[in-house]
C-alpha cells in the first residue's frame, strides 16, 4: 500500500473518530437533558403531592378544630345555664334559710320594749303590772299577721317550733330563760309593722292601760338598721312525711 493511500484512510478515519465522538458527546447530553427533565419533574411531582397530602390534613384539622369549638360552645352554654340555675338556687336556698331562721338577718322594722309597771294608777293588781308570757306571745302574733320577715325577743330568734312560755317567775324562749326588760324586734315593713302594735283597741293600747311600761321605736334609717340574730336550736321532725 503506497503512502498517500495510508495518509487517506488515516484522514479518513480520524474524520469518523471525530464525528462519531461528536455524535456520542450529543447523545450523552441529549441523555442527561432528558435525566434532568425527568428527574426535576419527579420532584415537582413529589412536591405537589406532598402539597396536597398537607393541604388535606390541613382542611381535615381545620374541621376537627371547628367540631371542638362548636362542642366549646355548648359546653359554655351549658355551663352558663347551670350557673344560673345555682344562682338562682342559691338565691332561694337564702331566702328560704332567712325565712326559716337559719340565717343572721338586717333590716329596717320596729323595736318593742315591754317593761314590767312600777305602780298601779288605775288600782290594777299586781299581776297587771308584770309582762307575762302571753303578753309577748300576743305582740309576736301581732307582728306575724302583718307579715314580719323576722323576729326575736331578747335576741331568740322566732321561728315556727319557738315556744314562749313562762316556769314561775322565768319566762322561757326556746327553751332558755330571758327577764325583762323584754326587747322584741322585727324586719318589715316598718309602718305596716308600727300600725299592728299600735292599732287602737291592739293588744299593745290593753298593756299600757294596764300598767306595763312600752317603748316603741320605729327604724328606718340605713345606721340604725336591725339585726336579728339566727335560730341555733335544732329543728325536729318527726311525724310528717317528706315528698321529694
Amino acid at each position: 500500500m503506497s503512502q498517500k493511500r495510508k495518509i487517506k484512510i488515516s484522514i479518513l478515519l480520524g474524520i469518523m473518530c471525530m464525528f462519531l465522538t461528536l455524535g456520542i458527546c450529543i447523545q450523552i447530553n441529549t441523555v442527561k437533558n432528558s435525566t434532568t427533565t425527568v428527574g426535576r419533574t419527579l420532584v415537582e411531582n413529589e412536591l405537589r403531592d406532598s402539597v396536597l397530602r398537607w393541604q388535606q390534613k390541613y382542611e381535615n384539622a381545620y374541621a376537627k378544630l371547628d367540631n371542638k369549638e362548636r362542642e366549646l360552645d355548648g359546653l359554655r352554654e351549658k355551663v352558663s345555664s347551670r350557673d344560673d340555675n345555682a344562682s338562682n338556687l342559691s338565691s332561694k336556698l337564702e331566702k328560704y334559710n332567712a325565712l326559716l331562721g337559719n340565717t343572721e338577718v338586717t333590716g329596717k322594722g320596729i323595736e318593742i320594749t315591754l317593761k314590767d309597771g312600777e305602780s298601779s294608777i288605775l288600782k290594777n293588781s299586781a299581776t297587771d303590772l308584770v309582762v307575762h308570757d302571753g303578753d309577748i306571745l300576743e305582740v309576736v302574733n301581732a307582728l306575724k299577721n302583718v307579715e314580719a320577715e323576722a323576729i326575736s325577743v331578747n335576741d331568740q330568734r322566732i321561728v315556727s317550733t319557738t315556744a314562749i312560755t313562762c316556769v314561775g317567775n322565768v319566762v322561757k324562749i326556746n327553751g332558755e330563760k330571758v327577764g325583762a326588760p323584754f326587747v322584741i324586734k322585727a324586719i318589715g315593713n316598718p309602718s305596716m309593722l308600727l300600725g299592728a302594735v299600735t292599732m287602737a283597741g291592739g293588744y299593745v293600747e290593753i298593756l299600757e292601760r294596764d300598767g306595763v311600761q312600752v317603748d316603741i321605736k320605729q327604724i328606718e334609717k340605713e345606721k340604725e338598721l336591725i339585726t336579728i340574730p339566727k335560730y341555733n336550736g335544732i329543728y325536729k321532725f318527726e311525724y310528717g312525711t317528706i315528698f321529694e
